[in-house]
């Protein structure tokens, strides 16, 4: 095995690693009356909340700093990526958490108490795991799924309402789902995507987009566009290009690579614009 090839498998192992490794389980160190929180994260630290041992309410976290550290990447090392949230209680800043992750390692973790600002050391400590399951916090809704042996997602609006939905099945049983919070319509607010390999080689994801609505302040699934002049039968390996507001897809189709480009209506609705074949 050469070395790009290792350099690529450490990576594809390390997004599998974070993928269905939380929540993580925190315990503070150094003080007498110590207390454990478990804290959640998508990519990029969106999504984040705490919910402290003993207590039945969340906190949400807001991103406030994001770094990545790659410079490993030449010897097959993985990112050493660095978060810093702000702690919301009622809307106000109460507090700031930050920490460094390291593939399913957590290390320079931290809690600044707002009031005093009293300083907290913290420190991973092993938990039974989740199994898989996974839950956001994301406009105030609370997103919950498993990464592979459950496929059903649920949302529980801060209205009390709920959203159940199953999410495509795997063709494969080492498949692992995959969840990306990004602005998939651009339109100022993340949405919530969930990708898998495809049926035939696993050599692409298909996605799933589920576009936040700010007027019901509710999740909506993105509908499969017309897929007649595409050369993608589905929404796969999805990028996006807020500048021009363009969604781009990529496949293999027998030795070629193809690459659609969609744009969006006034309805959020996919339109095809064009494609092409990709250099390899």
């Amino acid at each position: 095995m050469n070395k790009t090839v290792k350099i690529i498998l450490s990576l594809l192992m390390l997004i599998a690693g974070k993928t269905y490794a939380q929540p993580y389980t925190l315990q503070s160190v150094g003080i007498a009356k110590s207390f454990s929180l478990d804290i959640y994260f998508g990519d990029k630290g969106k999504g984040a909340f705490v919910k402290y041992h003993g207590q039945k309410a969340i906190i949400a976290l807001r991103i406030k700093n994001y770094s990545a550290d790659n410079s490993g990447r030449t010897d097959g090392q993985p990112d050493l990526e660095t978060y810093v949230w702000d702690e919301l209680v009622d809307g106000k800043i109460n507090g700031t958490y930050g920490l460094t992750q390291d593939i399913n390692n957590l290390k320079n973790i931290w809690y600044v108490r707002k009031k005093d600002g009293k300083r907290f050391k913290l420190q991973q400590i092993d938990s039974k795991g989740s199994k898989g399951n996974n839950q956001y916090l994301l406009h105030g809704a609370l997103i919950s799924f498993n990464h592979f042996d459950d496929h059903q997602l649920s949302i529980q609006y801060a209205d009390g309402k709920f959203f159940n939905a199953s999410l495509p099945d795997f063709d494969s049983p080492n498949a692992v789902r995959q969840s990306t919070i990004a602005d998939y319509n651009f339109d100022g607010y993340d949405d919530i995507a969930f990708s898998i390999p495809d049926p035939g080689m696993g050599v692409y994801r298909e996605f799933s987009i589920f576009l936040f609505n700010p007027l019901s302040k509710h999740f909506d699934r993105l509908a499969n566009p017309d897929f007649g002049k595409s050369k993608c039968a589905s929404l796969c390996d999805v990028t996006l290009d807020p500048k021009k507001k363009l969604m781009f897809t990529a496949c293999r189709g027998g030795a070629r690579w193809w690459q659609d480009v969609y744009r969006y209506t006034s309805a959020n609705k996919l339109v095809w614009v064009r494609s092409k074949e990709m250099d390899q």
